[in-house]
């Protein structure tokens, strides 16, 4: 494992990301949602509901009551580390959600649903790039991701959708509206950050020239490539392909590379928002 790899599981690096994103989520939780009427979505937004409805407690409290049964399936189910690194960020979300005593004065509610959703979002996204979560849905979501390979915002909003059947008995339809937006930005901030550093493209290069581009792709750009053999439909001839993913930021050296070389190759582009090996993303064990 590389020394860049090492420090990414690293204890200091994942408690910082864990504590920058609960943090977030924390302030776009009490300062806006809550100073807003909304409640915000997950285990969080039914803290907060419960909150609404009884007026007893307080929403970080009523956070960390609904974790327990979600952390134990965490012990059982994932990994003490996953756990241990959970419950610290399941304190310093309920902590910052107590502790938050301002609110960002945002007159629109519109703007302040999408705000929000873009604090919270963020937040989580943050998190749930180390090997631990804020609690919650997050527990959920990871259980479920790592069984069947759910995507964690799909699981977030059908979650979401049992906290809105809930509100339905007691807060005002506008609200919930207005609620129901914040979290759907909240996911989609949510899925952006968590595929925001590894987006990458894959490229299937048909060529006249495939061992010139071949050698260019591993000397300029550094990057592996695999050659695919197979037979042109029109011509018949037997034809030397190639494969190979980069980077975003290399995109416009491989069009340039190739170009150079054959202007009339075909180069497919394809989006891919994980790729897991060397160069790029490390399986992640929780």
């Amino acid at each position: 494992m590389s020394g860049k790899t090492s420090f990414t599981f690293s204890i200091p690096w994942n408690l910082g990301l864990i504590t920058l994103g609960a943090v977030l989520t924390g302030v776009g939780i009490k300062a806006i949602a809550m100073a807003h009427g909304f409640f915000s979505g997950g285990v969080a937004g039914l803290g907060v509901l419960i909150y609404y409805y009884t007026g007893v407690l307080d929403p970080g409290v009523w956070y960390v009551a609904l974790n327990l049964p979600l952390f134990i399936m965490s012990w059982v189910l994932v990994s003490r580390r996953f756990f241990l690194y959970s419950v610290y960020g399941m304190l310093v979300l309920a902590s910052t959600i107590s502790l938050v005593k301002f609110s960002i004065p945002i007159k629109d509610l519109m703007l302040a649903a999408i705000a929000g959703g873009a604090c919270i979002g963020a937040g989580c996204g943050i998190v749930l790039r180390t090997l631990g979560s804020q609690g919650g849905t997050d527990i959920l979501a990871v259980i479920l991701n790592q069984k069947w390979n759910l995507r964690i915002g799909t699981v977030s909003f059908y979650f979401n959708l049992l906290a809105f059947a809930f509100a339905l008995t007691f807060v005002e339809t506008e609200r919930i509206l207005y609620t129901m937006t914040m979290v759907f930005v909240t996911n989609m901030v949510l899925e952006y950050m968590l595929g925001l550093f590894n987006q990458s493209k894959m490229a299937l290069i048909i060529t006249d020239y495939p061992d010139e581009i071949m050698a260019a792709i591993l000397k300029q750009l550094h990057r592996g490539a695999t050659y695919i053999y197979g037979r042109g439909g029109y011509s018949g001839k037997p034809r030397k392909l190639i494969l190979t993913v980069v980077k975003n930021i290399q995109l416009k050296q491989l069009e340039e590379l190739v170009f150079n070389i054959d202007p009339k190759a075909f180069t497919i582009l394809d989006q891919t928002l994980n790729v897991l090996g060397k160069g790029f993303s490390q399986r992640k064990v929780y």
